[in-house]
């Protein structure tokens, strides 16, 4: 029988799973359960210890480790006859994750995925790491070596191991009960200017960015420092931004041939990067780019936020309208083969000539960095740079270009694609429907606002259950596990900026109505902040709550901002003060390194201002009032709230917020109300009164 249509030797129980990352695991020699009360069960019945391997489909050392040792028979035998295997998608089990990745931190001072944990039955950790090799090699330790001493040791001396167990948990218990409110932590400003100061010092000037190789791009850190900027007019804040932005751009960890962002850079020059694509990561960047082209006005920021959002509805976006989860680093069993081109591969696809321009422009060069391999990228200088010196001007060049990008993309569609990871998360969806709400507000490009209804209908539609409960993951027809705190409080955030940039009700309403669960099902009434799992979810040995900004912002610092802006929106003073004690817990936590709370800050960036609303009253129709709102979702107003008040007798709007009957489009002309404390200003009706308040830094820049 060919050996490409034979059954598979083995098969687990993981095939009946819908995760992608676990399906790729169906097959291993390993007689793998999913996370659940029957393998803990079957652990006790049999008293052996267990090992959950914790990683996500599009994981490059997952893969290897899979390859390594899980599709090892010897690994398999040793496994099956004394352990009881786990598999986990951190994707959709964020808690499990966070909690087993907090010991792995605790016992090796790092951490990363795959993440390596043996437990007692009890769900007690007393090993952990990350990725092994099947044997030791260049002084690691190898999985089989793991696997031998605790087999040996489980078996003399397992009472030792329970009470490692036991040690670690109360060690991370006591971390967590650290976490409650202090009094005495007054917010202020000179919190954001202590951030702005550590972000300065590890600013990297050559390259952009901050630190050292491997780059994250945590863009959170620079939507925080071009709030800063404007609020305090540091020109030195945004030229970080900028810095970093460009950067990032010419490097080869944007995709110049498709669009997006990978993960991240292994060197300091964003040039080579780890190739998977995440729609976290391109959400947050696509906000970041959205909101440098709102103060600058600099065409190539918007440039880049439309590529991300053309990758994005391209290839991360199902026919139901949600965003696919991730697209892998690994093609044709290499990583990064479906990115990278020779010289003789670019000759084949543009021809001699051209050729010889694009990899002038480009970076590729006949040694390239690997093999004769190069990365498309344009560290040498931007299209506008290389056009002086290549004696044409820089339109013409850029024609040029887009007609070489059309030519290469078509011949990289010819290779073997990248594997897309299709389980649909709504927090991650929750953050493309941010960027592509404010992508919609600032370009004034509907067809954004188009695709974020969509996938916040989608979400609605089919992540909740009937009575409301929002859920975490869909994939193949299937939702499931219920909702953690970041997707409650990043769909809250997706709504609102999306309501600011469709004018449609439904979605405010939406947000107030998750307002309510979040507040139910997460809030530490007694200590401030939200757990990480509701009062109803699997209890785990710890419930915890996370509170720094991470590669994602945490979803107690996402809370902090939405739930002030819907206080101030809906003038109610105990949501306010959820707000402010959220506040004060993430306060004392980020007094310590405040540059890793970097949406935290944003929030008390708009705390300490004082907040601003601006209702906008008149008829939908209305010519001036469409002007109004234009100026207002252009203009870079991060402190600032829209609610747009179409005077209609059906409005939702005027059910959900009564107090704007108290703001009325005066004498049937187009009104503008700007708001702060609960206390507004005089009407105004004149355009370019609101021209002049809202646009004046939009003007000057344009004019620079």
């Amino acid at each position: 029988m060919n050996e490409e249509t034979a059954s598979p030797k083995y098969t687990n129980r993981l095939i009946n799973e819908k995760s992608p990352y676990l399906l790729q695991h169906a097959h291993n020699p390993v007689d793998w359960l999913p996370w659940g009360e029957e393998a803990f069960a079957k652990a006790k019945a049999e008293n052996k210890p267990v090992l959950v391997s914790v990683g996500y489909s599009t994981c490059h050392w997952c893969h290897v480790m899979e390859e390594e040792s899980f599709n090892d028979e010897e690994v398999g035998e040793i496994l099956n006859g004394n352990f009881v295997a786990i598999k986990v998608d951190r994707e959709e089990r964020p808690d499990i994750d966070a909690l087993y990745m907090s010991v792995c931190q605790a016992m090796t001072g790092g951490g990363g995925w795959p993440l390596t944990v043996l437990l007692t039955p009890e769900k007690k950790p007393f090993y952990a790491g990350t990725y092994f090799p099947k044997r030791r090699m260049m002084g690691q330790v190898g999985l089989m070596e793991v696997l031998e001493q605790v087999k040996a040791k489980w078996e003399t001396d397992s009472k030792k191991l329970q009470e490692l167990g036991d040690q670690l948990l109360s060690e991370l218990e006591l971390s967590a009960a650290n976490n409650r409110i202090d009094k005495d932590v007054e917010l202020s400003e000179g919190l954001l200017h202590h951030a702005f100061q550590l972000y300065r010092t590890i600013f990297d000037d050559t390259n952009g960015g901050f630190g050292q190789a491997p780059k994250f791009p945590t863009p959170h850190n620079l939507s925080f420092l071009l709030a800063y900027s404007q609020k305090y007019n540091n020109a030195e804040a945004l030229r970080m931004v900028e810095k970093t932005l460009e950067s990032m751009y010419k490097g080869g960890i944007y995709d110049h041939i498709g669009f997006g962002f990978a993960r991240y850079s292994t060197d300091e020059q964003w040039l080579v990067p780890h190739f998977e694509k995440m729609l976290f990561d391109n959400a947050l960047l696509a906000s970041a780019y959205v909101e440098a082209y709102q103060i600058t006005q600099k065409p190539l920021y918007a440039e880049v936020a439309e590529g991300i959002f053309a990758y994005v509805l391209r290839e991360l976006t199902s026919q139901e309208g949600g965003f696919y989860s991730a697209q892998d680093a690994d093609s044709d069993g290499e990583e990064g083969a479906f990115y990278i081109f020779s010289t003789e591969e670019v000759e084949e696809a543009l021809g001699p000539q051209e050729m010889k321009d694009y990899c002038s422009i480009y970076g590729i060069t006949e040694e390239g960095i690997s093999r004769g391999y190069s990365i498309p990228n344009l560290l040498e200088g931007t299209p506008d740079e290389m056009a002086e010196k290549l004696g044409i001007t820089p339109l013409a060049l850029r024609t040029r270009l887009e007609e070489w990008r059309e030519k290469m993309f078509a011949y990289r569609e010819q290779r073997v694609r990248p594997s897309i990871d299709d389980k649909v998360l709504t927090s991650w969806n929750s953050l493309m429907i941010t960027a592509l709400a404010k992508g919609a507000k600032a370009l004034q490009k509907p067809e954004y606002a188009k695709a974020a209804e969509a996938a916040a209908n989608f979400l609605w539609n089919r992540l909740r259950r009937e009575d409301g409960r929002l859920l975490a993951r869909y994939r193949d027809g299937e939702a499931a596990y219920p909702g953690y705190v970041d997707d409650y409080a990043f769909l809250m955030w997706g709504l609102t900026e999306l309501y600011e940039a469709t004018g449609q009700a439904v979605y405010l309403e939406r947000a107030l109505a998750l307002k309510d669960g979040l507040l139910d099902l997460f809030q530490d009434e007694a200590e401030g902040g939200f757990f990480f799992t509701g009062k109803d979810a699997e209890q785990l040995p710890i419930r915890s709550k996370e509170l720094y900004d991470g590669a994602m912002p945490s979803g107690n610092s996402v809370a902090v901002k939405v739930l002030w802006k819907l206080a101030a929106i809906t003038q109610d003073v105990k949501l306010k003060g959820v707000a402010e004690r959220t506040a004060a817990l993430l306060g004392k936590a980020a007094m310590k390194y405040p540059a890793s709370y970097a949406m935290f800050l944003q929030g008390v960036l708009v705390m300490t201002s004082g907040g601003t609303e601006w209702v906008l009253s008149g008829r939908q129709e209305d010519p001036a009032l469409q002007e109004m709102i234009s100026l207002a979702q252009r203009a870079f107003t991060p402190e600032a709230s829209l609610l747009i008040h179409w005077e209609d007798p059906e409005s939702k709007l005027a059910a959900l917020l009564p107090h704007l009957k108290d703001k009325p489009a005066i004498g049937g002309k187009a009104t503008a109300y700007i708001c702060r404390d609960f206390a507004c200003q005089e009407p105004i009706t004149s355009l370019e009164t609101v021209r002049e308040l809202l646009v004046k830094q939009v003007e000057e820049t344009e004019n620079k």
